[in-house]
Parts: structure tokens; C-alpha cells; sequence
């Protein structure tokens, strides 16, 4: 009977056992607000999965630098410290250059050269990260940045001596050309530094502008359109790999419809948040052809500097890039 009775108890031991390894509950931090629409795309997916795998995983978003600041993100994530997060990749360009392609200014301008960009440099991405024993989910874009100031600005000239905020390499570098003082704040912590006067301008989006209500501090949004930075949302490849092969395609199935819906999602987004600057007073200004060509002229001596730097990486990307141009702007 004693025989019996540890043998349904060890089998009730390891039921317990198998169900607990059946059940995972994973960590998701971001550097953005609930409402961003970046987050609603990362709780969406959350859900999602969720919902899909009938609770055997379970992720928790961890919204607007409430776990890890953005800078941890990726470290936390490659040390298991968090499962999986989202990063703007732009952020690592330090430690490869590759992440910093989507902040190149005037390379990609809209949604849909943004895209084939992306699509040139995931492959390259994919590799760089495996590397790193992260693997890519999924990136989307941000609206095209423009420049916020307290007054119009004209041409690069009018930028001097401006209270800079800068978000990676590439803003800073802007900053620096111009004349203007860099500073490097994340976005979790742009309203305040604007409220209390640390920093009197910005590249960014309008999304961004809309999350920290910048109107409260600036008047003059130009639209530039200088670039379309991504956010990419990793997963901690050893994690990843201890689910079930089941979920693993779930996963990534889910990633991908969650890509799709994401890039629709700030397609849409970018109207209308340009719509809620100007609603709250903001001044949005059409820029001048000075203005246009003082960026431009930045952005290639920032392009040509990247190949540089990037190698075999980056000509891989930019040629893959260019055949993927459509007839109609390879003619331009």
C-alpha cells in the first residue's frame, strides 16, 4: 500500500511539475506610454498569445520605462533578466551600425520606401542579433520626424545655439552640425525636461509630441519628414527555444500579423496626431527649400559616413535597397 501511495504521489509530483513547465509568464518592458500606439500594438500581441496558446503563455507589458529604461532594454532582454522587449533600434547604433540605417536623414521618408528599407536591412538584422542570442519578432515604424522649436525656423542656421533633445547618435550628430546643444533624453522623460526648460526643441514625431502634449512647451512643428526610426520587439532566443515547437509558430505567426497591423496602425497614426498638435495651437510649418536643402546636405554626409562605418553590412543593405526601388523612383 506505502508502494502504491508513493507511486501516485510521484506521478501527482510530476503532473504539478509538467503543468508548471506547461505554464510560462514573460516579462515585456517599453520605453513608451500606454495609449502610444507601439504599446497597443505590444498589448494586442500580448493578448493575442495569450488567448491563442489558451493561457500556457502568458506576457505582461511593462508600459513607459516602468521595468527597464529604454537604454536597459537590450541588455535585460540578452540576459534574461526580461524575456522579451521592445527597443528603439536606433538606440544601439553604438554597437553596430546597422541599427542606426532607419535614422539615416532623407534615405526613406515615407511609410512605404520606410518599409522596403526595412525589408533590405532585416536579413543583416536577423543575423546580428542571432549573434547575440536574441531573436527579431517583429519592428514597425515610427511617423517621419520633424523638428519642434518655439519659433519657425528657416534654415539650419536658425538652429543655433537651440537646447537640443536627442534620442541616439543621429540626432545628436544633427545637433552638433547646426550649432544647436545636445542633450540625451528618452522619451519617458521629455515632458519634463521641456517643462522645466532643460531642452527648447526636438526631432521627432508627431506621435511623440502627442505622448508628451509638447504643446505646452513649443509652438512650431516643421515637417521635415527626415526620417522613419523603428521599434523592434525581441525575444530572449534561449526562452524562445524552451517553448514547445507549437508555440513557437504561434509566436512568430502572431508577430508577424501583429508587424502588419503595426505598420497600418502609425500609418494611420501620423495624420492624425499631426491633427491633434494643431488642434492644441501648435503652428505646423511647411518648411523652406533652405531649411530642405541645410537637411539634406546633413543627411548625405550622414549616409556616406554610415557606409563607412557599416562595411560589407551596409552595402549589402543598400544595394538590396535600391533593386527594391520602384521603376518610377529609380528615375528620380
Amino acid at each position: 500500500m506505502r508502494l502504491v501511495r508513493a507511486l501516485v504521489a510521484g506521478l501527482l509530483v510530476g503532473a504539478f511539475a509538467c503543468a508548471a513547465q506547461a505554464q510560462s509568464k514573460w516579462d515585456m518592458p517599453t520605453g513608451y506610454p500606454i495609449s502610444n500606439p507601439h504599446t497597443v500594438t505590444l498589448q494586442q500581441l500580448a493578448k493575442d498569445i495569450e488567448f491563442e496558446t489558451q493561457g500556457k503563455l502568458r506576457i505582461v507589458v511593462h508600459p513607459n520605462g516602468s521595468l527597464f529604461r529604454m537604454p536597459e532594454i537590450m541588455r535585460a532582454v540578452e540576459t534574461g533578466q526580461a524575456q522579451m522587449g521592445e527597443i528603439l533600434m536606433s538606440t544601439l547604433v553604438n554597437q553596430n551600425p546597422v541599427f542606426g540605417l532607419d535614422s539615416l536623414p532623407f534615405l526613406a521618408t515615407g511609410f512605404d520606401d520606410a518599409y522596403r528599407l526595412y525589408l533590405a536591412q532585416k536579413p543583416v538584422l536577423e543575423r546580428i542579433l542571432d549573434k547575440r542570442g536574441v531573436k527579431l519578432l517583429y519592428a514597425v515604424a515610427w511617423p517621419p520626424q520633424g523638428i519642434y522649436a518655439k519659433k519657425e525656423l528657416r534654415s539650419a542656421a536658425d538652429m543655433k545655439g537651440l537646447k537640443w533633445r536627442a534620442y541616439n547618435p543621429a540626432t545628436s550628430k544633427i545637433a552638433q552640425v547646426v550649432g544647436a546643444v545636445p542633450l540625451t533624453i528618452q522619451a519617458a522623460e521629455l515632458s519634463q525636461a521641456l517643462a522645466t526648460g532643460v531642452v527648447d526643441s526636438t526631432m521627432t514625431s508627431g506621435a511623440t509630441g502627442v505622448d508628451s502634449k509638447i504643446w505646452e512647451s513649443l509652438t512650431h512643428y516643421h515637417t521635415v519628414n527626415a526620417w522613419l526610426p523603428k521599434n523592434m520587439l525581441v525575444v530572449n532566443r534561449k526562452e524562445f527555444d524552451r517553448l514547445d515547437k507549437a508555440t513557437q509558430s504561434l509566436v512568430v505567426k502572431l508577430a508577424q500579423e501583429a508587424e502588419r497591423k503595426g505598420w497600418e496602425r502609425m500609418r494611420r497614426y501620423n495624420q492624425e496626431s499631426i491633427d491633434i498638435l494643431a488642434k492644441n495651437k501648435m503652428t505646423i510649418v511647411t518648411p523652406t527649400p533652405q531649411l530642405m536643402s541645410d537637411m539634406r546636405k546633413i543627411g548625405d554626409e550622414m549616409v556616406a559616413d554610415w557606409l563607412k562605418q557599416a562595411g560589407g553590412d551596409g552595402r549589402e543593405i543598400i544595394d538590396a535597397y535600391n533593386r527594391s526601388a520602384r521603376p518610377a523612383a529609380a528615375k528620380k
